[in-house]
């Protein structure tokens, strides 16, 4: 059978980025959750008169988390808070007034936006890079090195659960081996956008597989499978790329090119950040960090495993703010 376990609402965890970096983002994360929690630091930190609350989305999760750590470094009165509760669960936060900033992996949807409006919360949507949704298999797995839409799609629709158990059900060239497949969970802007695009209908998948919001849980499972697939943001791939080998789509690679040029077609997406416009116009705090964001996105992103946009885009929603 293919294995399944089902981790829903678990807290998603950060990929651990260069040893060095991530050694100042680790940090950071210790020093915002004592601040959460109201456990004493340094006097600097204990003096704090302003917290920024972000969560959301776990593919966006190391971008807001790196740029924290920059702005905390250069404004000592000020604390950061990244949580990871998936895009869904971000924006349930966020449209309950819980936070000042919520990232997504996909847009808002309609039902998010009602919510929104019902709680009177206006904001202001910003795209700050673009992302490769990777498919990965383990650096054991020495046949898997294509794979097409319409497999990936007979491996995943709903009609699939307890039915295409072994790798040659999917395709005859295939081994006779057990699937193993393992994928974000529900509250996950990757999971809403995969399914969209691979299946054809958002939310649409089959549910036999190991579902979690820890992007780390996917990647240590695969690696240690060669009959094990998975998906994921590209700079969780980057992190283990070690342990982890990126499958082709459609005979395309997933990078920064084939982000740009188009190629990496459907599953090449958008990341963004959304912002209370009340916090906005109370907070100078969430301003200046968001102008942080946009003003450093073109070193930050790629620098996390992603896609930057072209300055100008930056420059514009600079403007807007």
């Amino acid at each position: 059978m293919v294995s399944l376990f089902f981790l829903k609402g678990h807290g998603e965890r950060p990929m651990k980025l260069s040893r060095q970096r991530f050694s100042h983002y680790a940090l950071g994360s210790v020093v915002t959750l004592a601040v959460a929690l109201g456990i004493g630091t340094t006097n600097a930190f204990s003096q704090s008169s302003t917290t920024i609350k972000v969560d959301g989305s776990s593919t966006v999760y190391p971008i807001s988390e790196a740029m924290a750590e920059e702005f905390m470094k250069q404004n000592s009165g000020t604390q950061v808070t990244v949580g990871v509760s998936g895009t869904g669960g971000g924006f349930k936060k966020f449209c309950a007034g819980e936070t000042d900033i919520s990232n997504a992996s996909r847009p808002i949807k309609k039902s998010e936006i009602e919510a929104c409006k019902a709680k009177g919360i206006e904001y202001t949507e910003i795209e700050i890079g673009k992302d490769a949704l990777s498919v990965v298999v383990s650096t054991k797995n020495t046949w898997l090195t294509d794979i097409t839409i319409a497999e990936l799609k007979k491996l995943w629709e709903p009609d699939a659960e307890k039915k295409i158990m072994k790798w040659n059900e999917v395709n005859p060239k295939w081994p006779d081996t057990k699937i193993a497949l393992y994928g974000p969970g529900t509250d996950s802007g990757t999971f809403d956008y995969f399914t969209a695009a691979i299946v054809g209908v958002e939310d649409f998948s089959r549910a036999d597989y190991t579902a979690t919001e820890d992007d780390n849980i996917i990647a240590q499972g695969v690696s240690k499978d060669e009959n094990a697939l998975g998906y994921f943001g590209y700079a969780y791939y980057v992190e283990n790329n070690k342990i982890l080998r990126t499958v082709k789509v459609n005979g395309v690679e997933p990078s920064e090119t084939t982000v740009n040029n188009g190629a990496y077609h459907p599953l090449a997406r958008s990341l963004y950040i959304y912002v209370k416009k009340s916090s906005l116009s109370s907070n100078p705090k969430v301003k200046a960090f968001v102008e942080f964001n946009l003003k450093n996105a073109r070193r930050i992103v790629p620098d996390i495993g992603y896609v930057a946009l072209p300055e100008s885009r930056y420059t514009a929603a600079l403007k807007n703010l």
